[in-house]
């Protein structure tokens, strides 16, 4: 709940490096660097490479992580490659000080900025950027978990990820480049990295993880959610959104067309986590240990929960089924450490200000995280008003559920795409035509529900006796 004001902004940082790839003259090379070639590259590692050295691997690792850059994005390489050098520079020359963490942040993200700044346009097109992205989150994490390894006290997730010596330049561009999360995710530490290379990301002790069937599962899955929005994709497009036929239609058209849209949509950037993840599960770097019942679990890179995805009636939940990874990434290097502000709320907005400067330098983003934070904040007060309304409760869990459900599917898919509007479409004359051609529905609903809920709340929940206020 803590996060989950600002973890749907999160899962635009793939929407927006995904979704460059649909109307790019380099989309085949994408598309085959993805989905089909990780698997190859995993097969490699695990039938010729798993017993070898460290040194070797790091070496098969970072080709072809490079083998994959080169091919989409040509010379433009070097712009990762200075990175990360840098980086490693940093680390060596810094070592674990404050100034080498506030160094490390100031530099990727000015030149992740820079990047966008002399690259962008107002339409969607495949650069050397989109990878950077997932490489800017990598290095700062890198830094962070760095000058978490000196610390005598640490939480329990700063403990996994902490590392307790310098990492090799060779090490680093290994982790950097592993072709199984360089292009669009997902985010993992260091540690993980390392564990996979030492062999011990396997349930077979000193032998590769018995991930196939898995790993095919995720790809399958990945495949069908890829095929319904190849279907679907082609009758509801960003692009439709600024015709004259979509403006020609009636408010509640465009309102069905959004809720559509968006469920559509989002099966692009499910099916590339879901296949990029059995890329992963199958290396072993998605290998998670034992659950309670004492099976294996290949979830440690999954991001996205498909079963809450299709069944949640709820904002937070879709937030909580997306961009899983970069979720924790945000929650654990920049949420959980503006502690010291003292105030959630505060920690959010920062948050969220971070997000929006590292998605990039559009308007869009802005309007889609602050509509965000709004939605989610209301929708938390409203579970708590029909939790704590004896009348409400007992409708919610009363035979009227299936209805009720119905009804907030409908809300909930139509405000989950009003928000990614202005974030798909970039500039504020794009997103502002369509948000006045449906009559700023969304910022009306939930300012009016933000203002009238506290009203509803001295209706429907009964007032505590003085003695039930003191035990609370």
């Amino acid at each position: 709940e803590q996060i989950a004001g600002f973890s749907t902004t999160v899962m635009c940082h793939n929407v927006c490096s995904f979704d460059r790839t649909i109307a790019s003259h380099h989309m085949p090379n994408l598309f085959l660097s993805v989905f089909p070639v990780g698997y190859p590259f995993a097969l490699v590692y695990r039938w010729f490479l798993f017993h070898q050295s460290a040194t070797v691997v790091h070496l098969f690792h970072t080709f072809s992580g490079l083998a994959l850059a080169t091919f989409n994005f040509g010379s433009q390489v070097c712009h990762s490659l200075l990175c990360v050098v840098i980086q490693f520079l940093l680390l060596r020359l810094m070592g674990r000080t404050v100034t080498c963490v506030l160094s490390s942040f100031i530099f990727q993200m000015i030149y992740l900025l820079m990047g966008y700044y002399y690259t962008a346009t107002e339409e969607y097109d495949i650069k050397w950027t989109m990878p950077h992205c997932v490489l800017t989150l990598k290095l700062i994490g890198l830094a962070l978990d760095y000058y978490d390894g000196e610390k005598e006290q640490m939480s329990a997730e700063q403990k996994k990820s902490a590392l307790s010596s310098t990492p090799s330049l060779l090490e680093i561009f290994g982790f950097s480049y592993f072709y199984g999360g360089f292009l669009v995710g997902p985010q993992f530490t260091l540690r993980n990295y390392q564990n996979l290379v030492s062999r011990e990301m396997s349930d077979v002790p000193g032998q590769p993880p018995s991930s196939v069937v898995p790993a095919m599962k995720r790809f399958g899955l990945g495949l069908i959610t890829l095929t319904i929005f190849t279907i679907g994709g082609l009758h509801y497009s960003d692009s439709y959104f600024l015709t004259d036929e979509f403006e020609a239609h009636p408010f509640w058209y465009k309102c069905v067309y959004i809720l559509v849209w968006v469920k559509i949509n989002l099966y692009k950037y499910i099916s590339c986590w879901l296949i990029t993840e059995g890329v992963c599960v199958l290396s072993g770097l998605g290998y998670n240990g034992k659950n309670e019942k004492g099976e294996h679990q290949w979830d440690a890179c999954a991001n996205v929960r498909v079963w809450l995805f299709e069944t949640t009636p709820l904002f937070t939940g879709t937030i909580n089924s997306f961009n899983i990874n970069t979720n924790a990434w945000v929650a654990r290097h920049v949420f959980k450490r503006l502690k010291f502000l003292g105030n959630k709320l505060l920690s959010q907005m920062f948050t969220l200000l971070f997000l929006a400067i590292w998605h990039g330098l559009h308007s869009g983003y802005l309007i889609c995280f602050s509509l965000e934070f709004i939605i989610v904040n209301v929708e938390k007060q409203a579970q708590s008003l029909v939790r704590d309304s004896p009348l409400l409760a007992s409708i919610a869990q009363s035979h009227l559920y299936p209805f009720v459900y119905v009804v907030q599917q409908l809300i909930h898919w139509l405000f989950m795409g009003y928000p990614l509007v202005p974030f798909c479409l970039f500039t504020y004359d794009k997103w502002l035509k369509v948000y006045s051609s449906i009559y700023f529905c969304g910022h009306i609903f939930f300012f009016f529900a933000f203002l009238v809920l506290p009203y509803l709340r001295k209706v429907f929940v009964p007032r505590k006796r003085g003695n039930e206020k003191k035990e609370d």
